[in-house]
This record gives C-alpha cells, structure tokens and sequence, in this order.
C-alpha cells in the first residue's frame, strides 16, 4: 500500500505517554486523499502514483484539470503531487487515508519554510559576527570579505558563485526526516508527529514513511 499523504499543518501541542512523559507534537490533518492518476513504464515512461487533497470548486478550476481529474471519478484538486514508487495494489480513484501508516514508526515531513523577507548573513547564514569589543565601529554585524583575486586566481575579482551573502530566506522546500509517529486518529483524519515540522500553521504538508529509519532507532 502507498504510505505517503497529503494534509494541512494545524499547529502544535503536547501529549503524555504511558509513562507520563511529555512530548511536542506536531498535529497534521492528512487526507482523505484521491489517487488521480497511476503512471507506469508503458504509458508514461516511469512509475508514479499521483495523489491530490482538497477541493476546489468547479469555477475555480482550468477545464484540463477538470477533466483530469473527472478521468478518476473526482474533482478537481488544490493540492497534487506525485509519489515516484511501483504501487500495484494502488487503482486511480482510491481514497487514500491515515489508516496507511498504521504500522509506521517514523515519517519523513516535506513542507514550504516559514519566509523570513530579505536576511542579512548573520540570520541567513547564521554567521559569528566580528568582535564587540572595544575599537569595531560599525561592523559588528558584517558578512566580512565577499570577493577577492588571490584566492581565485584567473577568473577576477567577482564573488565566488554560491558565496554565502544577504538575501532571501526561507520559503523553499525542505524535508524534515525521522519523525517519531506518537499516534493516528483515524476517525478524524489526523497524524500526531513529534517535533516541529516545515512550515507555517495552515500550510500543506507531504508526509511519507521514513526512508531512513533505521538510523532515529
């Protein structure tokens, strides 16, 4: 069975275990999810199952997608994605729900970070900072050097490609791996994840089982 979801971030809480012991949980509200499409080597050239969350009205939606969608008995989604694995027990048009990760002890978490604006190298890049002491003017927060032509010889003084400077920060994809899964609440469609995962309250989250696993045991 394909264990991968799609949900919404609702916000974070605290739960006790059978020992008493606190722990921070995450709390997802995966699914239900429609299996739109199942793609193989013949039809499309590699193995994917393409699952959607969330409605969205008919009015609100490209006629493609509509009839995409009307391919496997639902409607249009807000949220798709495609799962890259061989699912043969997996048919377009099935409902997928937290019943899949039942028996999963850690998910992996991909979201969209929190966007922080335009960051200087000290909160972007977490940077050191020079000294505060007695004789630094007006440079205690300063990225330092950005470019010089002895450490990069026959190609000038321009900064390096991928040198590490102010600017955007966060709104990009990031995984969050190993997640312990504390508890399922199938009745109301709702993963408890322990720990803080990608991403704003409200936000769409993909949650899949670990592929790395063994390492958080």
């Amino acid at each position: 069975m394909l264990q991968a979801i799609l949900g919404t971030k609702i916000g974070m809480t605290q739960v006790y275990d059978e020992a008493g012991k606190l722990y921070p949980v995450t709390v997802v509200q995966a699914g239900p999810c429609s299996v739109l499409q199942v793609k193989t080597v013949d039809t499309d050239g590699y193995e994917a199952v393409q699952i959607g969350f969330g409605d969205v009205k008919l009015h609100r939606a490209s006629k493609p997608l509509i009839g995409h969608a009307a391919k496997s008995n639902s409607k249009p989604k807000r949220h798709v994605c495609e799962v890259r694995t061989a699912a043969e027990d997996v048919s377009a048009g099935q409902e997928i729900t937290v019943e899949v990760f039942e028996e999963v002890a850690f998910v992996d978490v991909v979201g969209t970070t929190k966007g922080k604006g335009f960051a200087g190298g000290m909160k972007r890049h977490n940077f050191r900072g020079m000294s505060a002491s007695h004789g630094t003017e007006r440079k205690h927060r300063s990225p330092g050097s950005i470019a010089s032509h002895s450490s990069n010889a026959g190609t000038g003084g321009k900064p390096k490609k991928g040198k590490r400077m102010a600017g955007h920060m966060g709104a990009a994809r990031c995984t969050s791996r190993n997640h312990e899964l504390v508890s399922i609440d199938v009745e109301n469609n709702l993963l408890l994840i322990k720990g803080a995962v990608p991403g704003a309250a409200g936000g769409c989250v993909f949650v899949r089982a670990s592929k790395t696993a063994k390492a958080a045991k």
